[in-house]
This record gives C-alpha cells, structure tokens and sequence, in this order.
C-alpha cells in the first residue's frame, strides 16, 4: 500500500510540475519576446539595438543570448562555479560570454533601459555535464517588463539558439549578419549559424545590419499568398507599435500580371486598415522579385519576406525569394513565419 501511495504522491507532484510549467509558458505567450543574440563582435549588440527600439511597452521581454562550448575539462581559467551559480555578473575568472552579456547591459542603457534598480533573480540548470551549465538572470522593471542575461552551455551555436527557443517561446530571433554566406548547395553540408538558424527556427528570424538602424520604414513583400498575408499582419503591428511608416511592395512578372498584383495590394492595404493600421504606401513592379525587394528596401529600416516554409533540398533546386533577399538586402531583413 505503501507503494502505491509514494507512486500516487509521485504523479500528483509531475501533474503540479506540468501545470506550473503551461502557466509559465502562457504567461510568455502572452507577451512580445525578443533574442538578441550576440557573441561579443561589435556587430552583434546591433540585436541587442533592435531588439531595445521593438520592445518599447511593459508587456515585452528582451532575452540577450550568448552561447558558449561545452566544457567538461573546466578550461576557463580558474572560474569559481560556486560564485557562477549564484551571481552570474559577479562571477570571477575568464568565463567566455560573461563579458560580452554585461556589455550588453551597457548597450540596453544607451537605448534608455537601465536595469540597474530593477529587481533581480537568478538561476541555474546543468547541461552537458559542463560544470558551469546554463546560467541567466532576469531582470523584472517596476512596469512589468523583463530583460534575461541568459549564458547557455551547447554543443554550437546555431544548436544553442534553437534549444534556447524552447525554453522561450519566442516571437522573434535577432541575428548579425554572418561573415559570409555559403550557397545553397554548401549550406545543405556546411551551414553558417545564421542560415542554420534561419531554415530551423519556429518562430520570425531577423538578420540585423548597422547601416540602417536609423532609417524609417517598414517594407511589406506581398507576394499574393495566405502566408504573406499573415506575415504583413504580423510585421505591421510590430511597426505601427513602434511607429514605423508601412509600405507594401508587390512584384509582378510582366505587365500582364500587374493588373493582378496591384489588386493583391490594395486588398493587402484595406486588410491592414481594418485592423486600425495605416500603410504610408504601395508599390507595383515588374520584374525579378529578389532584384526588387532589395532595391526598394534600401533606405528602410526593415524589410520583410515572408517565410516559404521550403526545406534545404527546394531551396537547393528552386530558390529561395526569402533567402535571397536575406542574403543580398543591405539593410535588416525579417523573415516572419
């Protein structure tokens, strides 16, 4: 009888842990939740940038990621894991990310978040048998929202970020534009963190570039399917939140076909205006859609692709307008799904 009744107190523990667990997953779900991730190159505190200028409102999150390699053999220099596990920013020794996570608290200020009179808790979790595991420290404003220092422990990068995303949910990824791009063919061998990323994520994934960080505007590619229909709704509250003009680009493949693309954008535009959101402007082209996406968006803040939910194999073989735009735009792009 014993038994039974360890067994019975057992399952009634789990059923309070998963319940506890969905709340928590509610609560976030009911929030804008942002990560930033960086790997202490100048270039990648630009998410934490943007991450600060699309977070304007108490009901947001900024989660600021950095990733570090397993380290089973403790190489890093002496690190006392006593001092880890309870304070993370305080935490002596060469522990890889730790800087790189408090320079990002410096950027937070600079875009007007300081954290440091908000309260704080802490929290550790082992992972990979590496004894510094995973460690953050959240940050709670008086107005509800939240900033998370999160040094998480993964085999690479890339598979960090995705792991990470389940312990989100996220609405949003911010990544920097990597150093270089593979192609289509290599990047089904050998894929960078941001291609990885990309093709893997649940959630809209943005690579953020410097040079416009300050212009205005959001571009809306239309390209006339329920899935951009979605992602322009998306992206258009997102900059109507932040006061972002909106203009809606849709690209036929000859004249013949313009007739059909300037319908798709005005319902596209009285789509967006039901829902209380002005569009500043639409636009109708002829010709490559790649070619044009990027040409209109060059002196926008953002421009928007919607995801073609394609594997590495179709995009190998087909192509890729999300893709390639991400790739070839020289301003921030973001692709929604």
């Amino acid at each position: 009888m014993s038994i039974f009744s360890r067994t019975g107190f057992s399952h009634k523990h789990e059923r309070a842990a998963h319940k506890a667990k969905d709340r928590i997953f509610a609560h976030r779900r009911s929030r804008f939740r942002i990560l930033a991730c960086i790997d202490g190159s100048e270039a990648s505190y630009d998410t934490v940038r943007y991450a600060a200028r699309f977070a304007p409102h108490p009901n947001c999150a900024i989660v600021i990621l950095y990733v570090r390699p397993i380290d089973k053999g403790l190489r890093s220099g002496g690190l006392n894991i006593k001092v880890a596990r309870q304070n993370l920013l305080e935490a002596g020794g060469d522990l890889p990310g730790l800087k790189a996570l408090k320079n990002g608290l410096e950027v937070l200020k600079e875009e007007g978040l300081d954290v440091d009179n908000w309260k704080r808790d802490t929290e550790h979790m082992d992972a990979w048998g590496d004894p510094v595991g995973d460690n953050k420290v959240v940050f709670h404003a008086p107005d509800g929202r939240t900033v998370i220092l999160k040094l998480k422990t993964a085999p690479d990068v890339a598979a960090g970020i995705l792991d990470q995303y389940h312990f989100g949910p996220y609405n949003l990824i911010i990544l920097n534009e990597p150093s270089r791009w593979r192609s289509h063919l290599r990047s089904i061998f050998d894929s960078g963190v941001v291609q990885r990323v990309t093709s893997l994520a649940p959630c809209s994934v943005m690579v953020a570039r410097d040079i416009s960080l300050n212009n205005k505007g959001f571009l809306l590619y239309n390209d006339r399917t329920a899935r951009s229909m979605q992602a322009m709704r998306r992206a258009a509250v997102l900059a109507h939140t932040i006061d972002e003009p909106i203009t809606i680009i849709g690209v036929a493949e000859d004249e013949d076909d313009r007739k059909e693309a300037r319908e798709s954008n005005r319902r596209a535009k009285e789509t967006l205006a039901a829902m209380g959101i002005n569009v500043k402007r639409v636009v109708t082209v002829i010709g490559d859609p790649v070619t044009q996406i990027i040409k209109a968006g060059i002196k926008m803040k953002v421009i928007v692709v919607p995801d073609e939910g394609q594997s590495r194999l179709h995009r190998v073989f087909r192509g890729s307008v999300a893709y390639d735009v991400i790739k070839g735009a020289v301003t921030s792009v973001m692709d929604v799904r």
